[in-house]
Order: structure tokens, then C-alpha cells, then sequence
């Protein structure tokens, strides 16, 4: 049998406050109509005080752990994806064990912005595969609303908050990612990108984005990348059951669904309701599908994104 990382357990957790279309037109210049016909983005959740990129993590992972049926003691392996850590360091991830009373293991953050959440299930699998320990939570975690420039209307609607999660063991069977894909190419980092840093500026900077020539390069890097992880799986377009997409924006779901020839009643959308999570949209779409019951044992179920860097990939599980 081929050793897999199966995902056991999904959870998920926004933050308390909604933040509506109307609320942001009431102060900066746009529009709920503008911003639902160009996004499809009818309201975000923002953070407000006390709530940080861990503690929303935490909360999404305890949610995932139960629903798994797994204690905290079981992982060994915590990865958080994030561009939005509490502190420069330590990382996420160790604040989210410390956070589950978990006082050994491996624990680290990654950092591929939207894609962030593949690039840390792709390492996680990749490390229980090899033994590194036999059960791990994967995070996406986020707090983007912290570096919005909240008078730049191009960027400020499109953005929200919130952590998902999943647990991963390790099995030998059919279920569990059957193949991934990741890729990156730095050339493209004025496009989307935030402009400070410690090493910089020495101070958080807002992001900035460039919507149109995003928009472009994420139609067609995200059906390639979809195609290269379906022939690499040996699979093909009409085997997928799901697509959970990165949750960037409604014409980029459907623009990449009409690529692919892919029917848009097989993709999970919550960007209506979320925004733009960053690494946290994929785990929180797919923690709705799971709880919903849309997801069902046995079915193939694809995970794409794309993100600032470029950075890029795709994941096919069998449920």
C-alpha cells in the first residue's frame, strides 16, 4: 500500500466583527454595486482587538482536532501559512502549540502569501510521508486588514481575516493527497507585494496590487497548474467531484472554471462572504464544504491558489 497524508479533520474560525459593502462606502469612495460586480464580495471579517493571527489559528485548529477526533498530545507536526505573523518572530506556529499545551514536536511558519496554505500542506505531507511524525495541522492564518491602506479603494474592499485548518495523518490506503504541484516566479513581485519590512522600511508597510495584470497571470497559471497536478495523479478534468479554489476574487473563479471547461457548480465559493482571506481561504472554504456535508467520502477534491511572489500551486485529495 502507498503511504498518504490523509486529511482526518477540517476547522475553521473568523473573527467577530463583519464589515459590510454599505460600511465602506459610507467611508471611501465606493460602492456595494462596484464592488459586487467587479468582486463578488458582498462583506469581510475584521479583527478587532485581541484577535491576532494565533489566536484566530488556534481557535481554527481546535475546531479541526475535534472534528478529527485527535488530541493535541497525538501532533507532532504544526505548520502555519501566514503574511501576517503576531511578531516578526517566534513563529505562529510555536505560539499555537504553546496555545494547545503541546510542549514537544516540530513547529514553524511558511510564508507564499495566498498559495501559503498549499506550500505548507505540500511540506507537511511531504514530511509525514517521510516519518517525520505521524500526524500534523496545517494552518492558514491571516490578518490582512492590519496592512490595508484603508483609504486605497482598490485594495481595502478585497481583503479579510480568518484561520483554517486541517489535521493530517499519516496512512497507508487510497484516501489523502495524491499529487501537488508548486511553483514561483519572483520577476513578477511588483505587481502584488507590501511595501515595507524590517529590513527595508523597518515598519509593516500596506499592501499594494496591481488588479488587472493579476487578474491576467491568475486565470492561466491556475488552470496550468490544475492540468499538471491531474496528469501527474493520472487523472483528468471530469474526475474532479470539487474545486477549492484560493478565494481571490468571483471572476477569477469562474474565468478559470470556463478555462478548464469545468461546470462552476463543482467550485466552493465563499469570497461573497469572506473576501480575500490570503493562506486562510482554501482551509475555510473547505471547512464549509466538509461541514455542509458537500464533500463527501471518495470524492477528488482540488485545491488551487495563486499569490503575491508569484507564487502558485495545486493539490488533488481523495476524500
Amino acid at each position: 500500500m502507498t503511504r498518504r497524508a490523509a486529511i482526518i479533520g477540517t476547522g475553521s474560525q473568523l473573527p467577530r466583527r463583519v464589515v459590510t459593502n454599505a460600511e465602506l462606502a459610507a467611508r471611501i469612495d465606493t460602492s456595494d454595486e462596484w464592488i459586487v460586480e467587479r468582486t463578488g464580495i458582498r462583506q469581510r471579517y475584521v479583527a478587532e482587538e485581541g484577535e491576532t493571527t494565533s489566536t484566530l489559528a488556534t481557535e481554527a485548529a481546535r475546531k479541526a482536532l475535534a472534528a478529527a477526533g485527535v488530541e493535541a498530545s497525538d501532533i507532532g507536526l504544526i505548520i502555519v501559512a501566514t503574511a501576517t505573523p503576531d511578531h516578526t518572530f517566534p513563529s505562529v506556529a510555536t505560539q499555537v502549540q504553546a496555545n494547545l499545551g503541546i510542549a514537544d514536536g516540530v513547529a514553524f511558519d511558511v510564508q507564499a502569501v495566498c498559495s501559503g496554505f498549499l506550500y505548507a500542506v505540500t511540506v507537511g505531507e511531504n514530511m509525514l510521508r517521510a516519518g517525520s511524525a505521524d500526524r500534523a495541522l496545517i494552518i492558514g492564518a491571516e490578518t490582512f486588514s492590519r496592512i490595508l491602506d484603508w483609504e486605497d479603494r482598490t485594495t481595502c474592499v478585497l481583503f479579510g481575516d480568518g484561520a483554517g485548518a486541517v489535521v493530517l495523518q499519516a496512512e497507508d490506503g487510497e484516501r489523502g493527497i495524491l499529487a501537488s504541484a508548486l511553483h514561483a516566479d519572483g520577476r513578477h513581485r511588483e505587481l502584488l507585494y507590501v511595501d515595507g519590512g524590517p529590513s527595508t522600511t523597518g515598519t509593516v508597510g500596506h499592501l499594494r496590487m496591481q488588479g488587472r495584470e493579476v487578474f491576467r497571470h491568475a486565470v492561466v497559471n491556475l488552470a496550468s497548474v490544475l492540468n499538471e497536478t491531474l496528469d501527474r495523479a493520472g487523472l483528468k478534468i471530469d474526475d474532479i467531484d470539487w474545486l477549492v479554489p484560493h478565494q481571490a476574487n468571483r471572476r477569477i473563479l469562474e474565468g478559470t472554471a470556463r478555462k478548464l471547461g469545468l461546470s462552476p457548480d463543482k467550485v466552493v465559493m465563499t469570497v461573497d462572504r469572506h473576501a480575500n482571506t490570503s493562506a486562510a481561504s482554501i482551509p475555510l472554504a473547505l471547512d464549509e464544504a466538509v461541514r455542509d456535508g458537500r464533500i463527501k467520502p471518495g470524492q477528488l477534491v482540488i485545491l488551487e491558489a495563486m499569490g503575491g511572489g508569484f507564487t502558485w500551486g495545486a493539490a488533488a485529495v481523495r476524500w
